[in-house]
């Protein structure tokens, strides 16, 4: 964006972070609200369902026997990866024999092969890898794909991140919409809608006005609960991104452990169950930590129900 518009997109963030001169509310239409829809006073257990991505299993079996154990272990679900990851022809046959859902798929590609690259035949493959991921996940029985739209670094500022993401993300709308999917951005270390240098008392704003720029009821959050807990509150930042919000990944971050087990960390987690009440957010919550062997994965799903939803 060019003059006013671009200076106060300047004046709201330091290091050239990115921001609306004004906030698009957008009215989310029944396709993003149909995945939140629980009462008020409290996140009814049995409207949260746990999940896990797929990556993080060794297990060292096939994907049927892998499904059924997880299922075994309470996981309601999985999320694969795409393009690419593990094979979506055995993950659904495994997925039908089993009855565990695959709810979605995560952009394997995001990170090194950017949206936001100054290469446009680089911006090119990130489109046609984000194209993909929306297939797979439809054919597997997902219903999102999560998506980094880039990375600010050396050769990319944050207001070019904006400028150059949201434009391809809009291309892939029409096949995201032909096929349901949402595209769903996470919150991740990537110098983006944050200040990386601005403390632990930032909010989500220029995440809800990056969201709302792109104003498709196919376009929301997929909100990380751990991820950025050392630059704001996560449990302000639900509240903050309220609707939008339509996956969430679960870990912890503590400024003594950093990236750690659930429940090691610094996040309060009553105040995260509170913020998911109020913003009346059901569906899924997606593990996203170190995993392993059977053991590790029964303490992570014993860890996500302790901590998101015991009262």
């Amino acid at each position: 964006m060019k003059g006013k518009a671009t200076n106060n997109r300047m004046r709201r963030m330091s290091i050239s972070q990115p921001r609306r001169s004004f906030l698009q509310q957008t009215a989310f239409t029944a396709l993003a609200l149909s995945t939140n829809r629980i009462k008020a006073d409290t996140p009814a257990p049995s409207r949260l369902k746990l999940s896990l991505k797929y990556n993080m299993v060794n297990f060292g079996m096939s994907l049927e026997k892998s499904f059924a154990l997880l299922k075994e272990m309470g996981f309601d679900g999985v999320e694969l990866d795409s393009p690419g990851g593990q094979n979506k022809t055995e993950a659904l046959a495994a997925s039908k024999t089993t009855g565990l859902p695959i709810h979605g798929v995560v952009d394997s590609i995001h990170w090194q092969t950017r949206l936001s690259d100054p290469d446009e035949a680089v911006q090119q493959k990130a489109l046609d890898g984000l194209l993909v991921a929306i297939r797979e996940s439809h054919a597997v029985g997902g219903t999102s794909v999560l998506l980094v739209p880039g990375v600010a670094d050396a050769k990319t500022n944050a207001e070019q991140v904006w400028q150059r993401s949201i434009p391809l993300i809009r291309k892939a709308l029409p096949l995201a919409e032909e096929l349901k999917i949402h595209i769903l951005i996470e919150n991740v270390w990537n110098q983006f809608l944050y200040d990386p240098q601005g403390g632990n008392a930032q909010d989500a704003k220029l995440l809800c006005d990056y969201i709302d720029e792109i104003n498709s009821p196919l376009v929301g959050s997929y909100f990380d609960i751990g991820n950025h807990q050392k630059f704001g509150k996560p449990a302000e930042w639900i509240r903050q991104l309220g609707k939008r919000i339509i996956k969430m990944d679960m870990k912890d971050w503590g400024v003594k452990n950093g990236f750690c087990k659930i429940g090691e960390g610094d996040i309060a987690w009553p105040d995260v169950r509170t913020a998911i009440a109020e913003i009346k957010f059901s569906g899924w919550v997606t593990a996203e930590v170190k995993g392993g062997n059977p053991d590790v994965c029964k303490d992570i799903v014993a860890r996500m129900r302790k901590y998101l939803l015991d009262q």
